[in-house]
């Protein structure tokens, strides 16, 4: 195990004129892609790394012209359009429910990239001519690459239709978020799901109680232990499948059931699953006859999960000790179960 390290990069945003294509899009030109785009394009997406568009422009003439030349598949967001582009990637950030600091950006205008770089400091600024470079760079070569990964994009794409759908809902979130027919299963790890619940580990920064890492041979341990539970969550709604977004590591003492780490994925931050997850998880501490207990160590961006289990009912047992030890938090004997409620139907899973 391994405490949070400095992230790769989850989405690479691109301008297009004279960046992804050489010329400008205007109307009556057809400038043709640079010949290394469609393989940084794919070498990229095949790791998991997503791609997204902040371009000066008309919007339906350039995606024209990426439909036209077989790219706009690639790309599961785009803004374009005539305002700032820091402000641009900040909404594209919000979008994907992605940090700024996992957020890189290409642009063959040094003030563009500029401007980039003053407003947000976080994400990562490069030229245009080092665009074929990119995949062989440290920070665009994630530890763990799964089949999922390279399935990254069509999940994000989805969730940009989803976006879409809750700006139209007119702003009632409880109706939007009834109207997605949210449904969680809940289920121990299996052989197949260690590469991603790894990955996880990995990839999670905002919705994380702990920041530690797992490889996929001490997941592989600790799902196979009699005194460890290893549960994995998937989620799924009429747009179709988020696939693997919870993990939860839990040791098991005579007394209490420690979760030793909770990570949800961002993706998923805004839909409120991560209390009922925990619900699940505190019921099934008491129905084996231990207390719910929960390891917390903050980071500079893992406040709200400290939120999510204080709604679940965790309560500080001590002041923290120093030398950088957790924060450990218990669910009281006497603290009413909390409800499976929510805007998601439960499954359980057992085997």
């Amino acid at each position: 195990m391994a405490a949070e390290g400095v992230p790769t990069v989850k989405c690479l945003v691109w301008d297009l004129d004279d960046t992804v294509w050489d010329g400008v899009v205007l109307e009556g030109d057809e400038p043709v892609p640079f010949p290394h785009v469609p393989g940084v394009l794919r070498a990229l997406d095949e790791r998991g790394i997503l791609h997204a568009v902040v371009s000066r422009g008309d919007h339906d003439v350039a995606t024209a012209h990426l439909e036209a030349h077989g790219l706009e598949e690639w790309f599961c967001a785009a803004r374009i359009g005539w305002g700032a582009k820091s402000a641009a990637l900040s909404r594209i950030a919000d979008a994907l429910n992605i940090g700024l600091d996992t957020v890189a950006f290409i642009d063959n205008d040094p003030a563009e990239r500029a401007e980039v770089a003053a407003a947000l400091p976080l994400v990562r600024c490069y030229p245009a001519e080092a665009a074929a470079d990119l995949p062989e760079r440290p920070e665009f070569r994630p530890a763990h690459v799964t089949a999922e990964a390279a399935g990254r994009r069509q999940l994000y794409r989805t969730e940009w239709r989803r976006r879409r759908a809750e700006e139209e809902s007119g702003g009632d979130r409880r109706a939007f978020l009834a109207s997605l027919d949210l449904v969680m299963e809940v289920a121990p790890a299996t052989e197949a799901d260690l590469a991603r619940a790894s990955e996880l580990t990995v990839r999670t920064h905002q919705l994380n109680s702990t920041g530690l890492t797992y490889d996929e041979d001490e997941l592989r341990k600790l799902a196979a232990s009699p005194d460890h539970q290893v549960r994995l969550a998937r989620l799924t709604d009429r747009f179709g499948d988020y696939g693997i977004i919870g993990l939860s590591v839990t040791e098991l003492t005579p007394d209490d059931a420690v979760l030793r780490l909770l990570l949800m994925s961002c993706r998923v931050a805004s839909r409120g699953v991560g209390g009922l997850l925990l619900a699940h998880l505190v019921r099934e501490a008491r129905s084996g006859g231990r207390r719910a207990v929960a390891h917390f160590l903050p980071t500079s961006v893992n406040r709200t999960m400290l939120v999510t289990l204080r709604f679940a009912g965790f309560t500080p047992v001590d002041e923290p000790s120093a030398g950088g030890a957790p924060l450990v938090l218990a669910v009281p004997d006497d603290h009413p179960l909390p409800e499976l409620a929510g805007p998601a139907r439960l499954l359980i899973r057992d085997a």
